[in-house]
């Protein structure tokens, strides 16, 4: 596996990217600008990883060119072996950097870094469901704890006769639905409840989803090619007051039908100016209630029907059994795993996603 001229090309473009933002932060005015300073910063950790494995990559290709420059001028047989023993070395770790670097250069769900609401509902096994919602928010809530999340309980729905009918939880931290985001779908549990008198395994369901917190739309760009501006007379009351020139203004945005008008001032520039800032807050609000729209798509996608046959994943206690049925993994560590060892499972879930993305770049 090697790396293509193309690719190199673009390694070297993000490392004259990387020392300018390097640079870039260590200017005052950049440092007293908060928001550019985080921008910036940001950016320049996401190229780091990068940046560090192709330099590791370089040194190591450099190396290997020594050594294959050696072992062309070498003539005593035992050091040309044992040239041919490290230069088998040196292409195995130039291979484990090239694949490394391949996923380093993934396109990143721009998501990953968010906060995230999750949401446990009961679906279809009654009493015994209800229990489950319980006993996946303690997975949970032990693998926040193992990670250094911060959990906060926003909605509870008891059941009557115990457990849950849904549970509903913000957790915040570092990457928090890089980690989680596969958890979303049905859950399905199989084992034998307590009142049963006839040691029957019962098989029932919980829906999870896992929803982004999203940042607060806080402004909207208006791009003025998509506006029409038309002007009228103001209507008012006659006498002095009336007013004979067209300073009222109506403001169309084209895109969205979105209208905006003010007549209030004589002057035609502030009600413009206005207008302006009320187009603003209606498609401040319009966008914040299609952000709305969108999370309730999400979550209703997400949750499914809550019917055991949409199953993701399957949780046999009888034997010890926990199945993903999208990769076809079971692992029989279910006792840890709701103990809240979740990071073995989710880190396959985590590569089978990356190959998929590499085999589609190919």
């Amino acid at each position: 596996m090697s790396i293509s001229a193309s690719l190199l090309k673009k390694l070297d473009a993000l490392v004259l990217r990387y020392r300018y933002l390097t640079d870039e932060l260590s200017v005052p005015e950049i440092v007293q600008d908060q928001k550019r300073f985080r921008q910036l910063s940001k950016e320049r950790a996401q190229l780091g990883a990068v940046v560090d494995c192709y330099e590791s990559y370089r040194q190591t290709l450099t190396t290997q060119q020594e050594l294959l420059d050696m072992l062309s001028n070498e003539t005593d047989s035992g050091m040309r072996t044992l040239l041919e023993e490290e230069i088998q070395i040196i292409q195995a770790k130039m291979e484990d950097l090239t694949a490394h670097i391949r996923t380093l250069l993934l396109p990143k769900d721009p998501d990953d870094e968010c906060d995230v609401f999750l949401e446990i509902r009961a679906g279809t096994g009654g009493h015994e469901a209800a229990i489950f919602v319980g006993d996946l928010f303690r997975m949970y809530q032990k693998f926040v704890e193992k990670k250094g999340w911060h959990l906060e309980i926003m909605n509870t729905h008891e059941a009557e006769h115990g457990g849950f009918k849904e549970m509903i939880m913000k957790i915040s931290g570092k990457e928090v639905f890089s980690w989680l985001k596969f958890e979303s779908g049905i859950h399905r549990v199989q084992r034998i409840p307590v009142t049963e008198s006839q040691g029957r395994i019962h098989t029932s369901a919980c829906s999870v989803a896992v929803l982004p917190v999203l940042d607060e739309i806080t402004e909207v760009a208006i791009n003025t090619q998509d506006l029409r501006i038309d002007t009228y007379r103001a209507s008012g009351s006659g006498g002095q007051h009336v007013n004979t020139t067209d300073s009222a203004v109506r403001i169309t945005h084209i895109p969205t039908g979105v209208v905006a008008e003010c007549q209030d001032e004589r002057s035609q520039h502030k009600n413009k100016a206005r207008a302006l800032s009320l187009l603003q807050a209606k498609l401040l609000a319009k966008e914040r209630e299609q952000q709305h729209d969108q999370q309730a798509e999400t979550r209703r996608e997400l949750v499914g029907s809550g019917d055991r046959s949409e199953r993701i994943r399957t949780y046999n206690f009888p034997q010890n059994r926990i199945t993903d049925h999208r990769i076809g993994l079971t692992l029989y560590q279910l006792q840890s795993i709701m103990e809240g060892e979740l990071t073995s499972l989710i880190k396959v879930l985590m590569q089978e996603h990356q190959a998929d993305q590499l085999a589609r770049d190919q």
